[in-house]
């Protein structure tokens, strides 16, 4: 219906969406496959936010973690760590695994290097 708000759940899920997919194209790892993981993420989270509204919060998160793990079982650990460049190549964490304000974290010295939906600024 015409002037219907969105559900809260609905929005985050999108705002979730595009945050995830920033990341995934300033790795340069946008194409079909990944954002067909990234359709099936939401499409999963939809349900537990249907499941728990009040969740909604922290589905951005969630679906960073979903897209991680998925990449990780396809092809191979993502995001890499921008800043640990002399180390051997690993991957960053989301922090915090289940909370508001879902940051990529340097799992090896504990370093914030951006918030979800913002490497692209991390990586120059």
């Amino acid at each position: 219906m015409v002037g219907m708000e969105q559900p809260a759940s609905e929005e985050a899920l999108h705002r979730g969406r595009a945050l995830v997919l920033a990341d995934l194209a300033a790795d340069g790892v946008a194409g079909p496959e990944e954002v067909s993981m990234l359709e099936q993420a939401v499409s999963h989270r939809r349900w537990w936010c249907d499941q728990w509204p009040e969740g909604a919060v922290f589905v951005t998160g969630l679906l960073a973690q979903d897209v991680q793990d998925e990449l990780l079982a396809r092809r191979g650990r993502w995001p890499l760590c921008p800043v640990c460049v002399e180390l051997e190549p690993h991957a960053l964490d989301v922090e915090p695994e289940l909370g508001e304000d879902p940051h990529w974290v340097c799992g090896v010295t504990g370093r914030p290097v951006a918030a979800v939906g913002s490497l692209a600024g991390a990586r120059q």
